[in-house]
Formats: C-alpha cells, structure tokens, sequence
C-alpha cells in the first residue's frame, strides 16, 4: 500500500503560464522524491505599464512517500 502527499507551490515566470507550471514542477522535483502529479489550483498575473509583467501559478503537487 502506497501513502502520498500533497504540497501547494507557487511558481511564476514573464514567459506564461505553463512556463510557470513546468518552472514549478522541475523545482518541485528537485526537492521531493516521487513525484507523480501536479495540479494547477489558481492562476494569476501580475501587470505592469498595460502589459502582463509575470505569471503566477498555484500548484498542488503530489508524491508518494517512501516506505
């Protein structure tokens, strides 16, 4: 029987939106071992002179805790 957990992560990147998921997911990964999933809980963006200056996802990140 596996036990996972879920930790919420905050990523951003002045690309888009899945440049701040994978920017996320690839941090993420570094940390925590098993990772399985990732789901984007809130998207935002930051403004700047009328232009989006940087976007920002809430990501709910998943991995299956050792034994």
């Amino acid at each position: 029987m596996s036990v996972a957990r879920v930790t919420e992560i905050i990523s951003f990147s002045s690309k888009s939106f899945e440049d701040a998921i994978e920017n996320g997911v690839k941090r993420a990964s570094k940390t925590l071992k098993n990772v399985t999933s990732a789901w984007v809980q809130d998207q935002k963006c930051t403004v700047k002179d009328g232009k989006i200056d940087e976007y920002r996802v809430i990501l709910k990140v998943t991995f299956v805790l050792e034994d």
